[in-house]
């Protein structure tokens, strides 16, 4: 299978898996960010333990340490952004979030082709990639960057509709304003970290010497750690352990950590084999999010918006048929 179908199905995944961030946050709860970070470190920490038996290095204790130190600006990275997106989902709407944090795609494939460049390898990428594999990515990025524009106009025209008394306070989707938007700002710059960081050490070519299997295994053990915390820090804030397993978390919460790992799996794939290319296209995203949000969420969108959706879907047909084009050659 190659890197585009990786990613496209990875994308579906983590769609799916903000729709369930989503209905999982509560506003009137401070710590349903940190019951997220719980789930999630708990389903890639099985994940992880699975996966061992199947782990390329062998996963001696000292194979084990070196490769934790070498993924550790991925894996911070991620876990740093993914939390603070959990937050953020308790103040803005999904449709709102999603199309900020994903900006981290177009930023990381900049970080990655600086990278390249430095270490000598921006020749052989442009003999890599076709014209048609550039002006798709770019449709891509240039969809997911107006998307973020549009909310932050939006969000400015309800405000002044909210302060000449054409919208009712209590009916504000953007109530946070630019404050909220802090979190899916932040989640961006440590995503891109990660992304960037993930795209040089999965690069086949010039990679750290990780495989995809073991960083899997990495990351999953990394949140598992991270989820641990959570729930330590949530059992002494709250004087009580916090149960996961309750039938309400589980169809929320384990929904959300379920699709996540499955997008994570695809998605470490995806980068192994096309890293510039798979980093926007997995950003895009937040088209699936921001379409689910108004079938499932009954968010409203705006013509300005589904055009950005629109857009997003073209770069991603021109990826398509440009991979189409090179296995049939």
């Amino acid at each position: 299978m190659s890197w585009f179908f990786f990613a496209l199905i990875c994308l579906l995944g983590w769609g799916f898996a903000d729709l369930f961030y989503k209905k999982s946050s509560d506003s009137g709860d401070r710590y349903s960010h940190l019951r997220l970070a719980v789930w999630v470190g708990l389903v890639m920490g099985v994940a992880a333990v699975i996966m061992l038996p199947f782990a390329e290095s062998g996963f001696s204790v000292g194979t084990l340490a070196l490769n934790a130190l070498k993924y550790s600006p991925a894996s911070l990275g991620y876990i740093l952004s993914m939390v603070i997106g959990y937050a953020g989902l308790r103040y803005l709407e999904l449709s709102i979030v999603s199309p900020v944090q994903n900006a981290s795609g177009a930023l990381s494939m900049i970080a990655m082709l600086i990278f390249f460049s430095l270490t000598g390898r921006i020749g052989n990428i442009s003999e890599e990639y076709s014209a048609l594999d550039f002006t798709g990515t770019a449709i891509i990025v240039a969809g997911v960057i107006a998307l973020a524009i549009v909310e932050q106009r939006l969000g400015s025209k309800e405000r002044e509709a909210v302060a000449e008394g054409k919208v009712n306070d209590s009916e504000r989707k953007y109530r946070f304003g630019a404050l909220a938007l802090i979190f899916p700002i932040l989640y961006c710059v440590f995503d891109t970290i990660g992304t960037a960081a993930d795209g040089i050490i999965l690069d086949e070519e010039t990679g750290l010497g990780i495989g995809e299997i073991d960083v899997l295994i990495l990351y999953g053990l990394t949140f598992f750690l991270a989820g641990l915390g959570a729930w330590i820090f949530l059992w002494i804030k709250e004087k009580k352990p916090y149960n996961p397993f309750r039938l309400a978390e589980i169809r929320t919460k384990g929904a959300a950590a379920l699709c996540e790992e499955f997008g994570q799996i695809f998605y470490v794939y995806a980068m192994a084999r096309r890293p510039v290319l798979a980093a926007p296209m997995v950003a895009s995203y937040c088209i699936v999010s921001v379409l689910l949000s108004r079938v499932f969420l009954k968010e409203k969108l705006k013509a300005s918006q589904y055009a950005c959706v629109a857009a997003v879907v073209v770069g991603i047909v021109m990826l398509g048929i440009s991979e189409g084009l090179g296995e049939a050659s």
